[in-house]
C-alpha cells in the first residue's frame, strides 16, 4: 500500500463483510435528525450532482441525501460542468452495474481536473464492500468522501470536514447504526412518495450480497410511518411505496408491541393517502393475515412483486430462500382466490450454479403455473464474499443466454395474456408525464401497476399526478394502449 495515498484520508473507518454479517442482539435507538448550526450554509453558492443506481430503496436513501444537501445550502444541478460536488450513490446487486460506477468515476477525474476544487464522494452499497474502499485507496484517490448505507445522516459532518478541515473521509459501518426520523427529504416525484418502513435483511440468501450492504432487519416505528403517510397526503401526494428489503418481516423486532406488516396495512387503510404499494415481499414471510389486510382494497393496490428466483426445490435450497415450489404456490392460490383479479409480479435467476436443464424446466413449469402478469430475469451473477461466489458453475455462456431466451419468451406469453384481460376495460390510470418517444401521448399505471400509454385529451388535459379514466383499446406484453374516457 502507498502510505503517501493512505494518509490523504486522514478518517478511515472501513467496512468488514464478516463482521456485517454477525446479528447482535442489541438495543435499537430511535433518533430525530437535528443539524448542527455550524453546518449551515457549508453549500451556499454551490451545486451538487447526485447520481444514482440500483433499487428503489437506493432512491429513497438519494432523496434523503438531497434533502440533507438542501438544507446545507446546496442547489441540486443536472449539469456536470456546473456540479460543485458529485455524489454516486450506489448498488452492489451486481457487477455490471458497479462496472458502471468506476467508469463514471473515472470519467469525472476529467472534470476534477479542470475544477480542483470539486468534491467527488461514494455512497451505497458498493462502499459496504471490502474490495470498494480497497479499489478507491490504492486506485481512486481524488474521491474525497466515502460513507455506507448506515450514516446517510452523518453526510452534513464529511462534508463540513472536507470543506473546511481539507480532510478526506472513508467511514463505512460494518453493524448497522440507528434509525433517524424526520430527515429531511427532497421527493423527486411530485404526486408519488417512497417511504421506508423498515431496513435491512435476515433472510442470507446465498447469492445475495444485500444482508451485509444493508444490515440485519430494524422496522421504524408504525406511529412515524403513518403521520409520515398522513402528512404526504396532505401535502398533496397520491401514491406512496412501502419500502423494505423484505416488507413482510416489518415489526418483527419491535419487542415492547405486538404490530405485523398486516396491522400497519390495516392502518394506512384508513388515511387518506390514495394508493398504497409495497416492495419487496419474501415469501417465506407472506402470512395469511396479510393477504387479508390486502384484501381490504380500496386505497391498498390490487398487486404484488413476490420473487420465486427459481421453481425447483434443490436449487431453492442452495438459494437458501427457506420455502419450497409447493409452499409458494399454496400461497399463489390464497393470493387469488383471496384477491381476484390480483395481478402478481416476480424476479426469476437462471443459470444459478449447479442448475440442471431439468431444474430449469422445473422453473418454465412454475411460470405456466402461476401465469405471472410480468417478471424481472436475470442471468445468475456471482457476487464476491457471499456463498454461492465459491459454488461450481456448470455452464457455458451460451447455455446461461439460451436459458434466459426461453425463460423471456414464456414469461411476455403470460404477460400478454395477463394484460389481454383489461382489453375493452375502463381503468383508473395515475398519470406519470409524456412519453420520452411521443410529448402528445401520456403515460401512467393502474391500480394493478400495469403501464399504459394514451394520447393526451386537448378538452381535458392532464397533469403529472391526475387519476383519469382510461379505455384499454390493445395489450402489449410490457404496456396496454388505451384512450381517455
Amino acid at each position: 500500500m502507498d502510505l503517501k495515498k493512505e494518509e490523504k484520508y486522514t478518517k478511515i473507518i472501513e467496512p468488514s463483510l464478516k463482521e456485517a454479517r454477525m446479528r447482535r442482539n442489541k438495543t435499537l435507538h430511535f433518533n430525530v435528525f437535528d443539524l448542527n448550526p455550524k453546518y449551515l450554509n457549508l453549500g451556499a453558492g454551490k451545486h451538487y450532482l447526485l447520481k444514482t443506481y440500483g433499487c428503489q430503496g437506493n432512491l429513497a436513501d438519494s432523496e434523503k441525501i438531497s434533502g440533507i444537501l438542501e438544507l446545507l445550502g446546496f442547489e441540486k444541478t443536472s449539469d456536470e460542468l456546473d456540479a460543485d460536488f458529485v455524489l454516486f450513490n450506489t448498488c452492489a446487486i451486481r457487477e455490471n452495474a458497479e462496472e458502471r460506477v468506476f467508469g463514471e468515476l473515472g470519467r469525472f477525474q476529467k472534470f476534477r481536473k479542470k475544477n480542483k476544487n470539486m468534491i467527488i464522494g461514494i455512497c451505497g452499497c458498493m462502499p459496504q464492500e471490502e474490495k470498494t474502499i480497497v479499489k478507491i485507496k490504492q486506485s481512486l484517490p481524488y474521491i474525497d468522501i466515502v460513507f455506507g448505507t448506515h450514516n446517510i445522516a452523518s453526510l452534513p459532518e464529511y462534508v463540513y470536514e472536507v470543506m473546511q478541515e481539507h480532510k478526506k473521509v472513508i467511514n463505512v459501518l460494518s453493524i448497522e447504526g440507528e434509525i433517524y426520523e424526520n430527515v429531511p427529504v427532497i421527493r423527486d416525484h411530485p404526486k408519488k412518495a417512497w417511504i421506508n418502513i423498515m431496513y435491512g435483511c435476515d433472510e442470507f440468501c446465498t447469492y445475495c450480497i444485500v444482508p451485509y450492504t444493508r444490515g440485519k432487519e430494524r422496522s421504524r416505528r408504525p406511529e412515524a410511518i403513518i403521520e409520515e403517510v398522513k402528512a404526504i397526503a396532505e401535502q398533496g401526494y397520491v401514491e406512496v411505496t412501502l419500502l423494505g428489503q423484505n416488507v413482510n418481516a416489518y415489526g418483527k423486532d419491535l419487542t415492547d408491541i405486538h404490530y405485523s406488516f398486516a396491522d400497519l396495512l390495516r392502518d394506512l387503510h384508513q388515511t387518506n393517502i390514495k394508493r398504497i404499494r409495497f416492495t419487496t415481499s419474501h415469501p417465506r414471510d407472506l402470512d395469511d393475515d396479510t393477504i387479508q389486510a390486502m384484501a381490504l382494497g380500496g386505497n391498498i393496490m390490487p398487486h404484488l412483486h413476490l420473487p420465486v428466483q427459481s421453481g425447483n426445490n434443490e436449487v431453492l435450497k442452495r438459494m437458501n430462500r427457506k420455502y419450497t415450489k409447493e409452499e409458494y404456490l399454496d400461497k399463489i392460490k390464497k393470493l387469488k382466490e383471496t384477491i381476484p383479479g390480483i395481478s402478481i409480479t416476480t424476479d426469476i435467476i437462471v443459470a444459478f450454479p449447479g442448475e440442471t436443464e431439468e431444474q430449469f424446466l422445473d422453473t418454465i413449469d412454475l411460470v405456466k403455473t402461476v401465469e405471472y402478469d410480468g417478471a424481472f430475469t436475470f442471468i445468475y451473477s456471482p457476487r464476491e464474499g457471499t456463498p454461492a461466489a465459491k459454488y461450481e458453475n456448470n455452464l457455458t455462456e451460451q447455455q446461461k443466454h439460451e436459458r434466459l431466451n426461453a425463460l423471456n419468451e414464456v414469461v411476455n406469453f403470460y404477460a400478454l395474456k395477463g394484460h389481454e384481460r383489461f382489453e375493452n376495460e375502463i381503468v383508473e390510470v395515475l398519470v406519470e408525464g409524456p412519453s420520452k418517444n411521443n410529448p402528445e401521448v401520456l403515460t401512467g399505471y393502474t391500480r394493478h401497476n400495469m403501464l399504459v400509454n394514451f394520447p393526451n385529451s386537448q378538452l381535458y388535459p392532464c397533469q403529472i399526478g391526475d387519476l383519469v379514466n382510461v379505455r384499454i383499446v390493445k395489450a402489449f406484453s410490457w404496456h396496454l394502449l388505451g384512450e381517455m374516457v
